[in-house]
């Protein structure tokens, strides 16, 4: 979300550390929470302990770089590539609402876009709120591409079984068919973000006759599920203990699988957009994205 006004003096980009999570969690929580009180919508993050850590997390990640602008010596916002597949993901981007007009959220996407080039990603890709008109028209004058509405989608736990269909947590020795799973769906494979859910606990996988039809790295925000078919994602969704954090996104372009989670209970939050730019195959199956893409 990118919050533009008066030119700061001196403004500069640097490099993140673990040090900048506290100033960048508190701006990240001020800035989504305003823009979605100026739309009428509930804030992504319920609260500042839960913006908090996760900066400390994506300062600290090693598979994730982070930029911070300053200005008069001031932090004033931060951006971050997550460099974990062939794909890189972008955000969550955020600007001090004291500072607009800039071009501050440019130059940190810039930033970003520039570092995955000289890392040679194949393509980037994130997930943009619909109602934010300035970011959407950023992101395209940037180069990205719209790829998929996207439905925020949140409720009670379904504790649903699907016949045919069961769900058991995934492991490691899991991962190399997940992996070609996500390939034949997508072309490239998210294994990093599979190994951290399962050893976090939180990845969960769907069987039929035997073999393994669809997993999720978990069911929320930051999770992201495939499956060759929609009855793969109707049985993690039915299966999961809670849709974390503001909840799962769901393209609804897949009228099957809206209508049947609206159906069983769960609503609409708030309208989303996946974007790309660079490599985009559309995926040859049914598939949940996370916040990145």
């Amino acid at each position: 979300m990118v919050y533009t006004t008066t030119p700061p003096a001196a403004l500069t980009l640097r490099r993140g550390t673990p040090a900048d999570a506290a100033i960048c969690g508190q701006i990240c929580y001020d800035a989504f929470r305003q823009i979605s009180a100026q739309h009428n919508f509930p804030p992504d993050f319920s609260n500042q302990e839960v913006v908090q850590g996760m900066m400390g997390m994506l300062f600290a990640h090693p598979n994730v770089y982070s930029v911070v602008a300053e200005a008069a010596g001031q932090v004033v916002g931060s951006n971050f590539l997550w460099e974990e597949s062939a794909i890189a993901g972008v955000g969550p981007i955020t600007v001090t609402p004291a500072v607009q007009n800039a071009s501050l959220g440019r130059r940190l996407m810039e930033s970003v876009l520039d570092r995955a080039e000289q890392q040679g990603f194949a393509g980037v890709r994130l997930v943009q709120t619909a109602f934010h008109n300035r970011s959407l028209s950023l992101y395209i004058k940037l180069g990205f591409d719209v790829q998929e509405p996207l439905a925020n989608l949140q409720g009670p736990a379904l504790n649903l079984a699907i016949p045919g269909y069961p769900v058991r947590p995934a492991t490691e020795v899991d991962v190399a068919e997940c992996d070609r799973l996500c390939l034949q769906v997508h072309g490239f494979t998210r294994s990093s973000e599979l190994r951290q859910a399962i050893d976090q606990g939180t990845a969960t996988l769907v069987e039929h006759n035997g073999q393994i039809v669809g997993y999720a790295t978990g069911l929320g925000f930051f999770g992201h599920a495939v499956g060759y078919h929609n009855e793969a994602l109707k049985a993690l969704i039915g299966a999961a203990p809670a849709f974390d954090g503001p909840g799962f996104l769901l393209p609804t372009r897949n009228s099957s699988l809206f209508r049947w989670c609206l159906e069983h209970g769960l609503r609409v939050v708030q309208p989303m957009t996946l974007m790309s730019r660079g490599l985009y195959h559309q995926p040859a199956g049914a598939f949940l994205p996370s916040i990145l893409f």
